[in-house]
């Protein structure tokens, strides 16, 4: 009897702060997802990660079928056979993850993007790039200017009994605002409550643009934050829907557009190219003096 053969693909996500690989069989299964902080050199980080993900597979790189790079470094994965942009992965791992999903509200390290979905595709979305506020970067500040961890400033918020308002979304502003607040005795999680409170308020503003229905989903690092959700929540009026890994979504998108490209060319009785199949650890910056 002939034995089965896996098919696997592989979706490479190189945001702007971390880098998301994941492993997918032919049948639906993650068999293997990696992150790791996004440095200035997005192609040997690229490397590293993917290394590490084929590894935790248990597979080599030649039994990858296709594979797919998005996100903000995308270009900058050389052995990868296709580049597709991270809006366009993101809709496809959201709508896969929550196929009822019609609006998707992705909250980064450094930009929040906003994207109507319909039939599992993108048709519109709305970003702030240029911005801190309303990113993972934002909270990030706030949380070292407090002398806190960042994955605590969601656990703390939900202690608070008066929530307070943050009138300021620049970065620079609301630091001395909340150090206005804490020398006034406010309490912390009322200081912290206003915060997510303001973060979400601008973030759904920017979406609304889109024309919000539900269901909807939430994605990217500060989805790890329950004080987020819970501000979102109580501005949207329903609950959100939030992956179980919620950093995975356009890696998972790559992967399953990759395995969409091959099932299609087999179909076609075609073969999708590939790049060759080298990790060797590569530089932006030459070694020569």
């Amino acid at each position: 009897m002939q034995e089965e053969t896996n098919i696997y693909f592989a979706g490479i996500d190189i945001g702007s702060t971390m880098t998301k690989v994941i492993i997918l069989e032919d049948k639906d299964k993650v068999c293997s997802k990696v992150v790791g902080p996004t440095g200035a050199e997005h192609r040997r980080l690229a490397n590293r990660v993917t290394h590490d993900a084929l590894e935790h597979a248990g597979i080599s790189i030649d039994e990858v079928a296709y594979i797919v790079a998005t996100g903000y470094g995308r270009i900058s994965v050389p052995f990868a056979d296709r580049q597709i942009t991270e809006l366009t992965c993101h809709a496809k791992g959201i709508s896969t993850l929550f196929p009822t999903a019609r609006t998707a509200i992705d909250i980064g390290g450094q930009d929040a993007k906003g994207l109507k979905i319909s039939n599992g595709k993108l048709v519109d979305f709305v970003m702030n790039d240029k911005c801190a506020a309303g990113t993972g970067r934002f909270l990030e500040v706030i949380a070292e200017a407090l002398s806190i961890r960042v994955e605590d400033l969601g656990t703390i918020s939900l202690q608070s009994t008066n929530k307070i308002t943050i009138s300021n979304t620049c970065t620079i502003f609301a630091q001395q605002e909340i150090t206005s607040c804490l020398s006034d005795g406010i309490p912390l999680e009322d200081i912290l409550a206003g915060l997510h409170d303001a973060i979400a308020t601008r973030v759904i503003g920017m979406v609304k643009r889109l024309g919000i229905q539900p269901s909807v989903v939430l994605t990217g690092g500060v989805a790890k934050n329950i004080g987020i959700i819970k501000a979102m929540e109580e501005n949207l009026g329903h609950t959100l829907l939030v992956p179980e890994d919620p950093l995975f979504s356009g890696a998972l998108g790559a992967a399953i557009l990759g395995r969409e490209f091959v099932m299609q060319s087999l179909a076609e009785g075609t073969d999708a190219p590939k790049k060759e199949r080298h990790l060797e650890a590569i530089t932006f910056f030459s070694q020569e003096n």
